[in-house]
């Protein structure tokens, strides 16, 4: 009779906690539109999944909570005050790595490295169900020659503490053995809004700046960038109103935890593969090799969060995030 009441009690508080869920969570809605796909929270504008137009998909505007745009809109819109015009191939948030098979993908130009040449991410295919989109997409050299593909789920969602956008990407070697370089320069990103900088940029526009950060590991501000931690997280003020972005890399990552180039002019990545330019080790120490016919998977997620670090509980936001 106990372990029948053990189980009646479990499934009650499950069933209190699934409610409660629910009552915090928005309802997301996702509509396919020419090159894009929208998506809604209570009717209100959360991002667009954009899939043309670029040489990756990216996801422009990101709205977080009390309406608050998460990231900067240089170069889709230009002009904007605060806002400095550097890197134009920083666009909102994306994924992509600058050496793949010796193509560049994260630079949209050709870098110091004469012999990369820039390549594109095209999108194949396109699903959504409910709260998630479902894409496949070929990464191509700049002659059209397919270097590898990708598969990738995207889910959104919200809770009492803000707005999450889920990202889980298989890299398949479907064209042949394919090596993700040592470069700093990449791979799950973000360009915040220029708010959450750490610092200012007078000469390039950027005069006022409001950011704090911290890693998993206690790591602050600007020394954060080259160090590996589970997740690190940005916050500052934006119209009156204390708002962040967290990243979590989640634990069955391979690498993980990852290492973050995280500046303190608004680029904040996950990246596994640049251990030279993090570590300063032997170049080639971060090459990660796919063999033919295998595949590799990252999943991260982006936590728009209300108030600061500790209000918003990051530490405990990661946990029920990796479990």
């Amino acid at each position: 009779m106990n372990r029948i009441n053990r189980i009646i009690s479990l499934l009650a508080i499950a069933l209190a906690c699934a409610f409660a869920q629910s009552a915090t969570a928005g309802k997301v809605k996702i509509t396919k539109a020419k090159g894009k796909a929208i998506v809604k929270i209570d009717g209100k504008l959360f991002t667009e999944y954009v899939f043309t137009g670029h040489s990756k998909p990216i996801m422009y505007p990101v709205i977080g909570p009390h309406g608050i745009p998460m990231t900067r809109n240089y170069p889709m819109k230009e002009g904007v005050d605060n806002e400095a015009s550097d890197h134009p191939h920083h666009k909102s948030l994306w994924y992509t790595h600058d050496d793949v098979n010796k193509v560049q993908f994260w630079l949209e130009y050709p870098g110091k490295n004469k012999s990369l040449k820039p390549g594109k991410i095209g999108q194949q295919s396109m699903k959504i169900k409910g709260d998630t989109i479902t894409t496949e997409n070929s990464w191509a050299d700049h002659a059209g020659k397919v270097v590898c593909t990708d598969k990738r789920v995207v889910s959104f969602g919200e809770s009492k503490v803000g707005r999450h956008i889920d990202f889980t990407i298989t890299i398949n070697a479907s064209a042949g053995d394919v090596t993700f370089g040592d470069t700093k320069e990449g791979t799950m990103a973000i360009r915040t809004n220029p708010l959450l900088r750490i610092r200012k940029d007078e000469r390039r526009g950027v005069h006022t700046v409001t950011g704090k950060s911290i890693n998993s590991e206690g790591v602050e501000g600007k020394d954060m960038w080259g160090k590996r931690a589970a997740w690190v997280d940005y916050w500052g003020q934006i119209d009156g109103k204390t708002v962040g972005v967290a990243i979590f890399d989640h634990p069955d990552n391979p690498r993980h935890p990852t290492w973050w180039h995280a500046r303190d002019y608004g680029l904040v990545a996950a990246n596994p593969f640049g251990v030279h330019n993090f570590e300063k080790k032997p170049k080639g120490t971060g090459d990660m090799l796919i063999k033919k016919g295998t595949s590799v998977t990252f999943t991260y997620r982006f936590l728009f969060h209300k108030g600061d670090n500790k209000s918003a509980d990051i530490p405990a936001q990661y946990k029920a995030f990796s479990n």
